[in-house]
């Protein structure tokens, strides 16, 4: 058994140790991926319709226990637990949060888990435990500009208007061409243009230089 399933035998929210899995969403992209959402996260159940093997709530669960770190099954399940207005829907097996201790106990290394987490404790009006996930955030980002991206818009969720501005230029920076960030930004009236870089980091060779982001963005 691996690390991270020992682990999680004393958590609350449960083992990690499944009959299917559990795998990692973000390098399983073959038939276990595809066995998993052809039958239990199907569009109308990510939709919040209504369940496809069995209640919606148990094709959520099933889909997250094999896929802990299912970054849309993630989302799905907060917002199915907005839409219930529950912290635990009667047809979950565990709670909302649940799902994301489990998917960062699983890999504590997925960014995008951790900025979902991070927003829901945003919306749950826990501002001081989303700023540590979305700092832990930053500091696994290292030269990924979409991640830089995302954790800006957290930021800005939480008004956290200078510390979205930093993100924003460390993305514009790295190369990050979207500019949905900078439009928010700026229809707030917090939107400021870079500071010019410093004159060593200007002459710094280019060997010295953070090297560009060049792993795939996640899709």
């Amino acid at each position: 058994m691996s690390p991270q399933l020992a682990f999680a035998q004393d958590s609350a929210c449960g083992p990690l140790a499944n009959a299917y899995g559990p795998f990692d969403y973000r390098t399983e992209k073959g038939n276990s991926l595809h066995l998993v959402e052809s039958a239990h996260f199907t569009p109308v159940v990510e939709a919040l319709i209504k369940g496809n093997a069995g209640y919606l709530g148990g094709d959520l669960d099933y889909t997250l226990r094999a896929f802990p770190n299912h970054h849309r099954a993630l989302l799905a399940v907060m917002r199915y637990g907005e839409k219930t207005k529950s912290p635990k829907p009667n047809d979950l097996r565990y709670s909302v949060e649940c799902y994301f201790t489990r998917a960062l106990q699983f890999r504590p290394d997925d960014t995008t888990a951790r900025l979902l987490y991070a927003s829901y404790l945003g919306k749950n009006s826990r501002e001081a435990e989303a700023l540590q996930q979305l700092e832990r955030t930053n500091a696994l980002a290292k030269d990924n500009p979409f991640t830089h991206y995302n954790i800006g818009l957290v930021y800005f969720d939480l008004k956290q208007y200078d510390k979205a501005l930093a993100q924003a230029h460390i993305a514009d920076d790295l190369g990050f061409t979207q500019t949905g960030l900078r439009d928010q930004l700026k229809a707030a009236g917090k939107w400021k243009d870079a500071p010019p870089r410093s004159a060593a980091r200007a002459e710094a060779p280019a060997s010295a230089a953070a090297p560009a982001a060049s792993a795939p963005l996640p899709q």
